[in-house]
């Protein structure tokens, strides 16, 4: 007779253990697995969102040879085109957006948002309301009045020492004068322009404004034009105008030279990046900026121009 082997209760219960700590072994390998790849995830989107936190500035850029050169053969080696990148560089912690704009747009932007800046302003009591401004930047020839050889003669009643006293000729309101709309041409000149009698000037808005003037100026429908001379000499090559026909006159007590200035909306951010714009301006070396500047100068004002500039900045990095 057969023997039948019985197996004991324990035996019986091992095959369904084994098989539950598999089980258990596959859902915490799935777990872990899960775990890790949401960590990575997480991870993934705060890199992502580290990057998007960067703060957007807005560089406000205007077509102002010899400063900003949009176009033609000397396009992007103007003065501030070539301090750009070293403030680009020096302000990691931005995402820089370059924006180009005419002078209304621009000053419409620094009024409206909250985080904008713009390379290359003068500085005049109205819009330090509110824009705010760092040290000086650069140092750069000061305006003055542009008329063709042949009108010359328009001129000669208000020459005071080879310069325009600019108050009398705007009271002769028979002269209108040409201007950039909502340009500033430094502090003195823009209180003369303020006071100056209805009629007495003629602006014109756009991106190609000075050219606009300087084309009425060839076709006699304006005689006199106000502006900076390397500015002019520029657009007037651009627009085929041999400067030999044009004859450059500075103003009475206006200085023969002045200061741009960075400028940035007037918010918690435009004033911090002024203050790190102000730290990059104290330790950028300013003589290559004045050696740019002053190719553009006529030969016998650029030794004149770059005495005074450097020991402008000279001047401003001991103080």
């Amino acid at each position: 007779m057969a023997t039948t082997r019985s197996r004991s209760p324990g035996c019986a219960k091992t095959e369904p253990f084994k098989l539950k700590r598999r089980q258990t072994s596959h859902a915490n390998r799935a777990h872990h697995w899960w775990t890790w790849r949401l960590f990575g995830l997480l991870f993934l989107l705060a890199l992502s969102t580290g990057a998007q936190a960067k703060p957007t500035l807005i560089w406000l850029l205007r077509d102002l040879p010899p400063l900003t050169i949009f176009e033609g053969p000397k396009k992007g080696q103007g003065v501030i085109d070539q301090l750009m990148p070293q403030l680009i560089a020096g302000m990691p912690q931005y995402e820089h957006k370059l924006m180009r704009v005419n002078r209304a747009r621009g000053l419409q932007m620094l009024h409206e948002n909250p985080f904008a800046c713009d390379p290359a302003l003068l500085w005049n009591k109205e819009r330090a309301q509110w824009v705010a401004y760092s040290i000086p930047a650069i140092r750069a020839v000061s305006n003055g009045l542009v008329v063709r050889q042949q009108d010359r003669a328009v001129l000669a009643p208000y020459l005071v020492d080879g310069e325009v006293d600019l108050s009398a000729l705007l009271g002769a309101t028979e002269r209108k004068i040409g201007v950039v709309a909502e340009r500033s041409y430094g502090e003195f000149i823009d209180t003369l322009l303020h006071e100056a009698p209805s009629g007495a000037l003629t602006a014109h808005y756009g991106n190609d404004a000075l050219t606009n003037l300087l084309s009425m100026q060839r076709l006699g429908r304006l005689q006199v034009v106000l502006g900076y001379w390397p500015e002019i000499r520029y657009q007037a090559k651009q627009a085929q105008i041999n400067e030999d026909e044009l004859e450059f006159y500075p103003i009475q007590g206006n200085g023969r030279y002045l200061s741009g200035y960075v400028g940035c909306s007037d918010t918690t951010q435009g004033r911090q990046a002024i203050s790190e714009i102000n730290q990059l301006l104290r330790t950028l070396p300013h003589e290559h900026l004045n050696q740019l500047y002053a190719a553009w100068l006529d030969p016998d004002r650029r030794e004149d121009y770059l005495q005074e500039a450097r020991a402008f900045f000279e001047h401003q990095a001991a103080h």
